[in-house]
């Protein structure tokens, strides 16, 4: 059975969280903490990881939320902003799909697969994910190598 790895962003694989003033600016909608967010994780391992379940058939995915209350194009910015980030830190990663969501989402809804192993800094994501498995982000070398 192939198993389809989803990634939470912020706060699991991006530390919004770490920057300076990240929810005034989220507040006055300015994408800035998502375009400068360190990453969490070794991206290049990550990469490393992620090519190779990719090649025994795995699928990887990204689910990430957009801003709570955030205005259309306040989305529109965030949006873009997780697109790069994702193409600045794991450039050379062909995800399976991208999924930015509204804020709330449940994110078992958001993948079409059955089955699928959840990342995500939330616990409330984790435990409503009824497609399988979740998990911490501290986790995901240990489960994915």
């Amino acid at each position: 059975m192939n198993t389809t790895y989803c990634f939470d962003m912020d706060g699991t694989i991006a530390d919004l969280y770490g920057v300076e003033n990240w929810l005034d600016y989220l507040i006055n909608e300015k994408a800035y903490p998502y375009e400068v967010a360190k990453p969490m994780v070794n991206m290049s391992r990550l990469a490393r990881i992620i090519h190779r379940v990719q090649a025994r058939g795995d699928r990887v995915e990204i689910i990430s939320w957009l801003s709570k209350n955030g205005s259309e194009h306040y989305n529109m910015a965030v949006t873009l902003a997780k697109m790069e980030w994702l193409k600045k830190h794991l450039p050379s990663v062909e995800f399976d799909e991208i999924h930015i969501v509204p804020y709330g989402t449940p994110k078992a809804n958001v993948t079409r697969y059955n089955y699928a192993v959840l990342f995500d800094d939330e616990e409330r994501n984790r435990v409503e994910w009824h497609k399988g498995m979740a998990y911490t982000p501290d986790k995901i070398f240990e489960i994915m190598a």
